[in-house]
């Protein structure tokens, strides 16, 4: 990245931290001893974060089986990671997708089967993310209140996006895609160069349409499950945290609002989001969560939702991200997978 983007980022997390840190001290308790976190609940919500890595690893091997592209889990776990540690330093969560790019690039994968198994992976999430928040939402029917209707908002503007943009792009690649660019891009001013470059990505597209047709269907349910599996998983997290430090809080906003904040994120415009998740936090969950455990709940959160997959992602596969980051692309790819050499 750029100096510019390295020190929007580093202000960004100081921002961030500095949320924090005054909602902590605005709920510190001024009549008993600060909250302190049990040991084991230390220990099952690293358990718990690691499982989620799991399943989200195997769902990424999973889809590759489904599309006939071998993938070891290894390298599963990286291109989850780094998307991590991607989407944690760049705004709005921008620098996911070339993170994940790049390490699957640097595994053997073509560029059309990557994209292929990229764009097959974000439909699992919404399509699994849809039926976890119904599920939910049917569930916690009688005390769900705002919570619902606030996951149901970002899911449904994030379900709406990834189809529209697949839609489109599917209605678009079944007209003439070799010829010269229709009324509609002359409009857009997509000629010359830029609609050659459309027509590359618009056949692309009918392809990968072809290649989702025929995928291995039994594998395909099974990362299904797997992407159920890691949502569920992160909507453990508060619970855990909340309970741990002996206190009694209604369950249905420590589930439903953490997902909301989690995936409205990629709205946040600065990287890490700049202390918007923490004033978010503070607002919708101020009243469910009891003050003198408020900014210890707030701290261990976001540790063990964000802070530790920056950490992880940066060991797993901080390098690669950085050169996906850089503005001039890096052709070099180092380590194969063990699995594409093999095939």
């Amino acid at each position: 990245m750029s100096s510019k983007r390295w020190l929007l980022a580093i202000v960004s997390f100081a921002v961030t931290i500095g949320a924090s840190v005054y909602i902590v001290y605005t709920t510190w308790p001024q009549q008993r001893n600060p909250a302190i976190l049990p040991l084991w609940a230390h220990a099952a919500a690293t358990a718990i974060v690691a499982l989620e890595v799991l399943a989200r690893a195997l769902k990424f091997k999973l889809s590759a089986l489904s599309l006939r592209i071998p993938l070891s889990i290894n390298t599963g776990l990286r291109v989850c990671l780094g998307g991590d540690f991607g989407a944690a330093i760049t705004p709005g969560r921008s620098g996911a997708e070339p993170a994940r790019f790049l390490v699957l690039s640097e595994a053997g994968v073509p560029p059309a089967k990557n994209i292929l198994l990229l764009f097959l992976e974000l439909l699992l999430e919404m399509s699994s993310l849809a039926v976890v928040v119904v599920g939910l939402g049917i569930y916690f029917r009688k005390e769900a209140g705002t919570a619902l209707a606030g996951v149901l908002g970002v899911v449904g503007v994030y379900a709406a996006v990834v189809l529209g943009i697949g839609v489109l792009g599917i209605v678009l690649s079944r007209g003439d895609t070799s010829g010269p660019p229709p009324n509609w891009a002359v409009t857009l001013r997509l000629t010359g160069r830029r609609w050659r470059t459309v027509q590359r990505a618009l056949q692309r597209v009918r392809s990968s349409v072809i290649e989702i047709r025929r995928a291995r269907f039994g594998f395909l349910g099974l990362a299904w499950l797997a992407s159920v599996a890691h949502i569920l998983l992160r909507t453990m997290i508060l619970p855990l945290l909340v309970y741990a430090l002996g206190v009694v809080a209604p369950l249905a906003p420590l589930v439903l609002w953490p997902l909301a904040l989690v995936y409205g994120a990629v709205v946040a415009p600065v990287p890490g989001g700049g202390g918007l998740i923490e004033v978010t936090f503070k607002h919708f969950l101020g009243d469910s969560i009891p003050a003198p455990i408020f900014g210890a709940t707030l701290v261990w959160w976001r540790f063990y939702t964000f802070y530790l997959y920056v950490i992880l992602g940066a060991f797993a596969a901080g390098r690669t991200v950085m050169r996906a980051l850089r503005e001039e692309p890096d052709e070099s790819v180092e380590s194969v997978d063990p699995a594409l050499r093999s095939a």
